[in-house]
């Protein structure tokens, strides 16, 4: 998949750290922020903490660049979006959360909207599945979060069926990983872009940007005690590298 940037149209060639079992949520984040969203949140958290999922939100990383670009790359480094809106929420919060949502939707990400009972609810998403806060609350997230965790094997199976066109199959084994964080997609993944004998394009090329989540990193250098003796260097396909200091 062609990812093209929000910000001037061009189509991205850089590296996306992917984040496996993680959800963006999209909420109001600055004050005053309303009750009932705090109570969303918080109970949220403990079910999603008990299935092993991440949670992060537009203020869990400062980047000192454009807002909005942050904002994209996480969204495009996770498998799940939950915005969660409520009637106390002012026009310009209600704006971003569903121009979010519009971004993530056309990537191919899960999502899910919680709403108090009396918040508004957009024309264009009549057809759009909600839960409501109620009573039943809880066991409703639980059963999202099984259909959510079925869909890894679904795109497994896409996979399969699309592995003569490797691109699509391997886009399918990302989505797969991404929601279930484990590294049987990434391996089969990369055993398909081995196949495909597409190594030698050039390394910001559509094929490499789409494979770097399954290319294995070198290993840093030790000495004879096992120590690291220098910097482990990870270079992408995309030809970025990222240090991790010892």
């Amino acid at each position: 998949m062609i990812f093209y940037s929000p910000i001037d149209g061009e189509a991205h060639t850089g590296r996306i750290e992917y984040h496996p079992r993680t959800c963006f949520v999209m909420t109001k984040l600055g004050d005053p922020i309303p009750d009932k969203v705090i109570e969303i949140r918080s109970r949220l958290a403990t079910i999603f903490t008990d299935n092993g999922i991440n949670i992060i939100d537009a203020n869990d990383v400062i980047t000192g660049k454009d807002f909005l670009l942050k904002i994209w790359h996480i969204l495009l480094s996770v498998p799940l979006g939950i915005a969660i809106i409520s009637r106390d929420m002012d026009h310009e919060t209600f704006a971003n959360i569903f121009y979010e949502i519009g971004l993530m939707q056309p990537y191919g990400k899960e999502i899910l909207v919680i709403k108090t009972a009396d918040a508004p609810f957009p024309s264009d998403f009549v057809r759009t599945e909600y839960i409501e806060f109620a009573k039943d609350f809880e066991r409703k997230i639980t059963k999202f979060m099984k259909s959510f965790f079925n869909l890894a094997k679904h795109y497994k199976l896409m996979a399969v069926q699309f592995e003569k066109n490797p691109l699509l199959a391997i886009d399918y084994l990302k989505r797969a990983y991404l929601i279930s964080g484990e590294d049987a997609y990434r391996e089969e993944a990369y055993r398909i872009f081995e196949k495909a004998s597409i190594k030698g394009r050039a390394k910001n090329s559509v094929e490499m940007i789409l494979v770097d989540f399954c290319i294995p990193q070198k290993p840093p250098e030790k000495d004879d005690n096992g120590r690291i003796t220098q910097r482990v260097v990870m270079e992408s396909t995309s030809g970025d590298k990222k240090d991790n200091l010892n």
